[in-house]
């Protein structure tokens, strides 16, 4: 079970090269998509590689 979802904010374990290491969840399926949040740039990781690469979730999303 993963510990994440959609729109979490979620810190990776190398930051983007524009500087900034905080990262939104914009989609979610065998691929997941995430934002950087510092420039705008969205990069689409296979889920497993993701989840090697993720090092925790800064901030959850609102339960609707």
């Amino acid at each position: 079970m993963a510990d994440y979802q959609l729109n979490d904010i979620v810190e990776m374990k190398k930051p983007h090269p524009c500087g900034e290491n905080r990262w939104k969840i914009i989609r979610m399926g065998a691929d997941i998509r995430i934002k950087c949040e510092g420039c705008g740039h969205s990069v689409l990781i296979p889920r497993r590689k993701f989840q090697t690469k993720m090092k925790k979730v800064l901030e959850t999303a609102e339960q609707e």
